[in-house]
């Protein structure tokens, strides 16, 4: 029995959200190597894809996934544009740069991972035991940044979700973000900040996985 069974609705929230996280760790304290190499260490951007179709449902469920990502404030400001129809994609092709068209073309589904510049007034339910409006009224570049950084941050944990649920990405920014916004976002707050391919990878396209940075270039003590 987990700590959501064990709770009852007229528990402290506060104490059954502790409950909750000792409850899971003592079912996984961490993943397996296996876990590590499908989400991170072995894992690949892809560039060419079979036609195995991604599902709506599968859709949804990674959105469930990823919207229990940690972001400031609890802020989400990221917006998910799943384009999977031939209309959606053509719209989308003269915003590409020439060597990712087929990428996108191919792919069972193409995310336009965007930042809403409102997302401040959703804090009375994403954060409701602090009133922070304030801080964003009548701030525009603290807004910019705030959403920036976290729709960023979102489309990270939307590609950790992807494979942890089996499924293949393509990350991307070899596109024209004005031309994306004028094609999709018109006339609201939205604005582009990178695409993700999403399906099932075909492997004949990959390559030798490129070097990364050793801990004593990359990191340091304090």
């Amino acid at each position: 029995m987990n700590a959501r069974t064990q709770n009852s609705p007229d528990s402290d929230p506060r104490s059954a959200a502790q409950a909750e996280i000792r409850d899971l760790r003592q079912r996984i304290s961490a993943l397996s190597e296996d876990s590590l190499d499908l989400i991170l260490t072995g894992a690949r951007s892809h560039y060419a894809w079979t036609d195995r179709p991604v599902s709506e449902a599968q859709l949804r469920r990674l959105y469930d996934i990823t919207r229990q990502g940690a972001t400031s404030m609890n802020s989400s400001p990221a917006r998910f544009v799943f384009v999977t129809s031939e209309a959606g994609k053509q719209k989308l092709k003269p915003a590409l740069k020439p060597k990712n068209v087929d990428k996108v073309l191919s792919a069972p589904v193409t995310v336009i991972i965007a930042e809403d510049l409102a997302f401040w007034e959703r804090l009375d339910f994403l954060f409701p035991h602090e009133d922070r409006k304030p801080l964003f009224r009548g701030k525009p570049d603290y807004i910019r940044e705030t959403a920036a950084r976290n729709a960023t941050l979102q489309g990270a944990w939307m590609m950790i979700a992807a494979r942890a649920m089996g499924l293949d990405c393509g990350p991307m920014s070899g596109f024209d973000n004005a031309a994306v916004d004028e094609a999709y976002f018109a006339g609201t707050n939205l604005r582009s900040n990178f695409l993700l391919n999403i399906g099932y990878a075909d492997e004949t396209a990959i390559f030798p996985k490129l070097p990364r940075l050793p801990f004593e270039e990359a990191c340091s003590f304090a």
